[in-house]
Formats: structure tokens, sequence, C-alpha cells
């Protein structure tokens, strides 16, 4: 006896709300802005004209046939028919702040296993920055394995 029942459209929790393919050059675009530091500019910008997400797509259509020189047409188009739709700037937002994440965590991890082999250098290597030795940063540094979550203790 609801009034507003039959007008009530909610997305299905199960679909994806893009596809496989747009959501790769999201993924490249995110890996790409992290890549070069400028995840908080980019997140400001695409923070501050996330009303104007469909007005910037059409825009990436009337400049399409420049960009199609010096670009992969192919990811230009699919970018552009992802940035048509609202929920595809706070899908690339996640992914930059995800990527942004995990690219701090790595270097904070570098700059302590650094200092520590810093230690083991002589007083001219450290002060004076003379006859360095290379240092080869471990694996394990750079890729830690993956975590896996403690196991549930039963309350009984």
């Amino acid at each position: 006896m609801s009034l507003f029942r039959s007008n009530l459209n909610l997305p299905d929790p199960e679909e994806k709300p893009i596809p496989a393919a747009e959501e790769a050059v999201l993924e490249k675009v995110a890996r790409k802005v992290v890549e070069k530091r400028m995840a908080v500019p980019a997140i400001l910008f695409l923070e501050s004209v996330k009303p104007l997400n469909f007005i910037g797509a059409q825009t990436m259509v009337f400049f399409e046939p420049i960009v199609q020189t010096v670009f992969n047409f192919k990811d230009y188009d699919t970018l552009r028919c992802a940035l048509e739709k609202r929920e595809t700037l706070e899908i690339l937002l996640l992914k930059i702040e995800e990527y942004d994440a995990d690219a701090h965590q790595r270097d904070k991890r570098i700059r302590k296993f650094l200092k520590v082999e810093k230690k083991k250098w002589k007083w001219y290597q450290r002060w004076l920055g003379v006859f360095t030795p290379r240092v080869q940063i471990p694996d394990e540094i750079l890729n830690p394995p993956e975590e896996e979550p403690p196991p549930k203790q039963n309350a009984t």
C-alpha cells in the first residue's frame, strides 16, 4: 500500500557498477597517478569536479580527434564512456587512495630497512657519503607476502 514502492529501483548488490574493461582502465589511470606521485592533487581535482563529470566526458568527445593521434584510442574511448557515469569517479578515487596507501606503506618499509642498513656503514660512508655501498632491497621488503587474518576463537 506504499505510494513509492513501485518506483523504487534498488541496485543489485551482486552486479558490478561498471564493466570489467572500464574497471581495468580506471585501475590503469589510478596506478599511473600514484606512480607519478600525484595522488593528492588528483584526489583534490576529482573531488572538486565530481558534479561536472558528464560535462568532462563530453569535453573528451570534443578533443577526441586531437588525443587520438597521441594516445591509445581504445583506452581513451573506454575512459570517456566510464566517466559519463556518476559512480565511476568515486570508484576511481577509491582506487587512487588504495594504491597510494600501499605505496606509502612500501616507502615506510624501505626507509626502515635503509635506516638499519646505514647503521652498518662506516662513519665516512654515513656522514660524508663517500664510497657508499650499493644496497639491494630484498623482495620481501618491496613486496611483502599477504598477511592471513588470525583464526577466529570459539567462545565455548
